[in-house]
């Protein structure tokens, strides 16, 4: 299966990306196949970059971008600056696999070209806005200017652009799909972040395929997606969106017959939906028993892709008015970005360990876990913060630079999440007293030895 990501209409690249492959529904989700190895192999036989492709229509405009004053709700929610106590996620290389990121100057210094794989002008180029919005949220460098700061900011932008709506394939037989890109180059494009060093991947994409067609089509994807998991690489994917491409939901919140990839794969991918303002999961975000949690993914403001400033609307292409940015899209870089922090404040836990961290910290919904949010709405905090001695088999947090670090305050009302930040920070400080008590021991019994 190759279907081919730009027949998505064009706002698509701002609601969320999709890789489109229309079919009929069925009753039930499978659970996904163990993967295949010889899939693997498969990929290396197909040409790179596609061939036939063109450049078909300008890129993204935006309205001028600027100083958006104030920290969006967003960043006031997740209140993700307050683990910067802790980290800010220095070391840690996040793969954003898109449509490119622009060379934005909040970026300058950490952003690395990872290739492309619907074209030949490489990851720095985004006429379609999509990926620059989302590594802005992830690594965007504070701006006395504005509020707005990504969640890991002196993480790495690893850029690897394997989709497009601004370009035409020309197939073997002559005939011309609109959009680059598709399941098996999103797969190849994993195995090039891996082999790139990222430790996290960020997937703004979401392939909805028929449930009775997935093991077959998604096969390579599948099984790269497993290898990035056993190279000790967290995957961070997407939920997708209702009404986006072939990405269908009934009213009564299920899937229609649908499996939705990467996230499909559950336990080898953190898979995001979304939240808005007051909270509750918005009606677009996919559910399906493989969504692992959920971040804010509704009037979000992220770097300009057409220029210096920021942008909270985007003109996408082909459309004749800007829309506000909103979607799982931008919703899974906000966990990626609590990734990388996780990563670096905790140097000693593979992958899997880290998803567990991720999940089992979330802010959990009243009735428990449920398909729409999963373990409930990420909190940066206590991902960060709350100490368990039973992870470390390895080493143990990483020492704080003490850039950008500041008193956590955890009493401003606009804080929805501030009780299990609480428990963490209040965790973490008995786990270092606790520490330092046995340090004491220790010392003490020392001196009475060398005074006998």
């Amino acid at each position: 299966m190759r279907e081919i990501l730009g027949r998505a209409v064009v706002a698509a690249l701002v609601a969320g990306l999709v890789v489109a492959a229309p079919g009929t529904a069925v009753a039930d989700a499978p659970v996904p196949p163990p993967p295949d190895p010889a899939a693997l192999a498969r990929l290396d036989a197909a040409p790179r970059p596609l061939p036939g492709v063109r450049a078909r229509v300008p890129c993204v405009r935006s309205d001028g971008g600027g100083a958006i004053p104030g920290a969006p709700w967003t960043q006031q929610r997740l209140r993700f600056t307050d683990a910067w106590r802790f980290t800010r996620g220095a070391g840690q290389t996040v793969a954003v696999i898109d449509t490119g990121v622009s060379r934005h100057p909040r970026l300058a210094g950490r952003l690395v070209d990872g290739g492309d794989f619907v074209g030949s002008q490489g990851g720095l180029l985004d006429c379609d806005g999509h990926g620059t919005l989302v590594a802005g949220i992830i690594a965007a460098a504070p701006d006395p200017s504005t509020g707005f700061v990504g969640v890991a900011p002196d993480a790495r932008v690893l850029s690897i652009r394997q989709s497009s709506a601004t370009v035409a394939t020309t197939a073997p037989d002559g005939s011309t799909t609109g959009g680059g890109g598709n399941v098996d180059t999103l797969a190849e494009a994993i195995l090039r972040a891996t082999r790139l060093g990222a430790t996290v991947v960020n997937i703004s994409e979401a392939a909805c395929v028929p449930a009775a067609d997935a093991g077959r089509g998604l096969a390579a994807l599948r099984a790269a997606v497993r290898a990035a998991v056993d190279a000790n690489v967290v995957v961070v994917a997407a939920a997708g969106n209702a009404g986006t491409g072939a990405c269908v939901q009934s009213p009564d919140g299920q899937s229609s017959g649908q499996v939705v990839a990467p996230a499909w794969f559950g336990d080898d991918v953190l898979s995001v939906g979304y939240t808005r303002r007051d909270g509750l999961p918005a009606p677009q975000s996919i559910r399906g028993p493989w969504v692992s949690l959920a971040a804010p993914g509704s009037e979000i403001v992220s770097l300009d892709p057409a220029g210096p400033g920021l942008v909270d609307t985007i003109t996408p292409i082909g459309a004749g008015r800007p829309i506000a940015i909103e979607g799982t899209s931008f919703a899974a870089p906000y966990v990626s970005g609590v990734v990388a922090l996780v990563r670096a404040r905790y140097p000693g836990l593979d992958a899997r360990q880290v998803m567990a961290r991720v999940t089992s910290s979330a802010d959990r919904p009243t009735s428990g876990r449920d398909d729409a949010v999963g373990a409930g709405t990420v909190d940066p905090v206590a991902a960060v913060a709350d100490v368990r001695p039973d992870e470390f088999r390895g080493p143990g947090p990483a020492s704080v630079s003490p850039a950008g670090a500041g008193r956590v305050d955890l009493t401003d009302g606009r804080d929805a999440h501030s009780g299990s930040r609480t428990v963490a920070l209040v965790g973490s400080a008995v786990a270092m007293a606790l520490l330092g008590g046995a340090g004491l021991i220790v010392l003490v019994a020392r001196r009475a030895r060398r005074s006998r």
